[in-house]
């Protein structure tokens, strides 16, 4: 199924997802073949809760390639970082998986803020 026209959609579900990041790339959200939907993500936080410095890298996932939105972004110690705020969105289309990876395991926490389109 082809994702939908997001100008006449049945329904829009705001939802957010947490993730404690670790070295190796891991799906915030993950919009599966045929779903139906677009997965709009609004909002992407990352926090570093360690006591040492860390870095993360952010990528949508598509056909085996990753596509980043950051790259090393550093992420000073009890900080927040925005690599998504309002204003800015992207979309999640059928397939794609919006991924985060930290510099160190248990350094970097993420909150994804998105709308399930469908």
């Amino acid at each position: 199924m082809a994702a939908p026209n997001i100008v006449n959609v049945a329904t829009i579900t705001s939802k957010t997802a947490v993730l404690a990041a670790t070295t190796s790339p891991t799906a915030i959200i993950t919009n599966s073949a045929g779903s139906g939907k677009v997965l709009k993500a609004t909002t992407l936080y990352v926090c570093n809760i360690s006591s040492a410095a860390a870095t993360v890298d952010v990528d949508l996932f598509r056909s085996s390639t990753a596509y980043r939105l950051a790259k090393s972004l550093n992420v000073p110690v009890g900080c927040t970082v925005a690599v998504i705020e309002k204003g800015d969105t992207i979309n999640v289309e059928e397939s794609d998986t919006l991924r985060v990876t930290a510099s160190a395991n248990s350094a970097i926490e993420a909150l994804c803020a998105y709308e399930d389109i469908s």
